[in-house]
C-alpha cells in the first residue's frame, strides 16, 4: 500500500473528540441496559420462586417460560414508539429516555414485595417491569448502534458498532456474575437492580450530551430546504420523508429473517440447556448460573474478537463462514445432546452455538445502512422487536411440546427453517453491498476511497 493511501485509511480510521465521547457514552448506557435487562433472566431460576406461586413442573415450566416471553412480546409497540421518536425528533432523544425508562424499572424491581407478602400483584408488578425493560431495551441498543452507524464511515464504522453489541454481551456476563454471587455468595440481589438503576439515572443525565447525529440533522436540513424552496407549506415535510423513506419488501423480510436466528440460539443455549443440566444431571441453580457464566465470558471474548477481524474482512464474510460451518453440523445437533453423559457435554455444546451458530453480529450497520435515513430507526427497530417477540415465544413455548413429544429431533423443527431464513437474508444484503460497490474480494483496508465513504 503506497504512503498516500496509507494517510486516507489512517484519516478514515481517525475519530473525533465528539466521535469518541458518543461512543463513550453509548457504550455505557448499553452496558447498564444489558445488564439491568439481562440480570433479572439469569436470576430467573432464583427470582420466580420469589415472584410467582408455586406450581407443578409443567405448569413452572409454562411460567418460566411466560416471565421470559414478557420481556420481549411488547418490544414491537416499544420499537414502533421509539422508532417514530427516532426518525421525527431524533436518535439522541431516545438513547436517553430508554435508559431513564430502564433505571424506573430496575428501582421498582429492587423495592418491590414478593408473592409471600402481597400474593399475585407482585406476579403482575414484576411482569410490567419485564415489559418495560423489554420495551425500553429496544430504542437504546437499535439507537445506539444507529448513531454510531451515522456518525462514523467504514470500514471503522464496522468495529465501532461491534463494540456497542460487546458493550451489550459486557452487560449480560456481568450479570450473570452477579447471579452467582447472589446464589453462592449470598448476595443480595436488591442491591445489584438498585446499583443498576442508580447508574442507569447518571447514565441518562450523561447522555443529554449527546449531539444529534450529522446524517439525521443533514437529511432534516435539506428536507425543509426543499420545502422552503418549492412547496406551498411545511407539511410537504411529511411528504418528503415518507417519498425519501421507502423501501421493498425484500429487505425488511432480510433482515427479519437474520434477526430470528439469534432467539434461537440464545434460548437453546441458556434456557434449554440450563433445564437439561437441572433435570438430567441433577445441577443445581446455583451450579446452572456459573455454568451459563464460563459461557457468556467464552462468548464476550469472541465478541470482542469479531469487532477487531471486523475492520480487516468484511462483516458478511464473517457471516458466510458462520453460516457454512454451522449448517455442516445442524443435523448432528440432535445426535450429540442425546449421547452426552455429563455436564461437562453440555458445557461443549453451548460453547459450540456460542462461537458457531450465526447471528446479524457483527453486520448490523451493514444491515441499517440499506435503509432510508427518514425510515431507517423504524424499520430497524420494528424488525429487530418482532423478529425477538416471535421467536421467543415461538421457541420458549414451542420447543416444551416438541421436546416432550419427539425429544432432542424436536429442535430441528425450528432450527432447520431459521437457518434456511438466515441464509437467504445474508445472501440479500451481500448482493446490496456488491451493487453498491462495498463487498470486495480483498480485505476492507484496500477498499476504494470512494466506497468506503458511501
Amino acid at each position: 500500500m503506497n504512503t498516500e493511501r496509507k494517510k486516507e485509511m489512517q484519516k478514515l480510521s481517525a475519530l473525533t473528540r465528539e466521535q469518541k465521547e458518543a461512543l463513550g457514552l453509548l457504550s455505557m448506557g448499553t452496558f447498564l441496559e444489558y445488564f439491568d435487562l439481562m440480570l433479572y433472566v439469569h436470576m430467573a431460576v432464583l427470582l420466580n420462586e420469589l415472584f410467582f406461586p408455586k406450581t407443578d413442573p409443567h405448569t413452572a415450566a409454562l411460567l418460566t417460560a411466560f416471565s421470559f416471553c414478557s420481556t420481549y412480546v411488547l418490544r414491537p409497540f416499544g420499537a414502533l414508539l421509539f422508532g417514530y421518536i427516532g426518525d421525527t425528533v431524533g436518535r439522541k432523544a431516545t438513547v436517553v429516555m430508554t435508559t431513564f425508562i430502564m433505571a424506573i424499572s430496575c428501582l421498582i424491581m429492587a423495592n418491590l414485595p414478593t408473592y409471600a407478602q402481597i400474593g399475585i400483584t407482585a406476579s403482575w408488578v414484576i411482569t410490567l417491569c419485564r415489559v418495560a425493560q423489554g420495551m425500553s431495551s429496544m430504542g437504546e441498543i437499535v439507537g445506539a448502534e444507529l448513531y454510531i452507524t451515522e456518525i462514523t464511515k467504514p470500514p471503522i464504522r464496522y468495529s465501532l458498532v461491534a463494540a456497542i453489541a460487546v458493550c451489550g454481551t459486557l452487560g449480560s456476563t456481568a450479570a450473570l456474575g452477579i447471579a452467582s454471587l447472589v446464589t453462592t455468595q449470598g448476595f443480595n440481589w436488591r442491591t445489584a437492580f438498585g446499583v443498576g438503576a442508580g447508574i442507569a439515572i447518571i447514565g441518562t443525565m450523561a447522555r443529554t450530551r449527546l449531539r444529534e447525529t450529522k446524517e439525521f440533522a443533514d437529511a432534516e436540513w435539506r428536507a425543509k430546504d426543499e420545502v422552503r424552496k418549492g412547496h406551498k407549506d411545511s407539511s410537504e415535510v411529511t411528504h418528503l420523508r415518507t417519498h425519501h423513506g421507502k423501501v421493498g419488501l425484500k429487505t425488511p423480510l432480510a433482515y427479519f429473517l437474520i434477526e430470528c436466528a439469534w432467539p434461537v440460539w440464545f434460548y437453546i443455549t441458556y434456557i434449554h440447556c440450563g433445564s437439561i443440566l437441572k433435570q438430567n444431571f441433577g445441577l443445581s441453580p446455583e451450579m446452572v448460573i456459573q455454568q451459563n457464566l464460563i459461557v457468556s465470558m467464552i462468548d464476550l471474548v469472541d465478541s470482542i474478537l469479531l469487532a477487531v477481524l471486523v475492520y480487516w474482512i468484511h462483516p458478511l464474510k464473517i457471516l458466510r463462514f458462520k453460516l457454512g460451518l454451522f449448517a455442516a453440523c445442524i443435523l448432528f445437533i440432535p445426535h450429540f445432546l442425546n449421547h452426552i453423559t455429563s455436564p461437562w457435554g453440555i458445557l461443549m455444546f453451548q460453547i459450540f452455538m456460542t462461537l458457531v451458530a450465526p447471528t446479524g453480529y457483527p453486520a448490523v450497520s451493514v444491515i441499517f445502512s440499506s435503509f432510508p435515513v427518514f425510515t431507517r430507526f423504524r424499520y430497524a427497530s420494528f424488525i429487530y422487536a418482532l423478529s425477538r417477540a416471535f421467536m421467543y415465544v415461538l421457541t420458549s413455548f414451542g420447543l416444551i411440546f416438541l421436546i416432550k413429544h419427539f425429544g432432542n429431533w424436536g429442535l430441528l423443527v425450528i432450527i432447520v427453517p431459521v437457518t434456511l431464513g438466515y441464509a437467504f437474508g445474508r445472501r440479500h444484503f451481500e448482493q446490496l453491498e456488491k451493487a453498491a460497490g462495498r463487498y470486495h474480494k480483498k480485505s476492507l483496508r484496500h477498499i476504494p476511497q470512494n466506497a468506503a465513504y458511501q
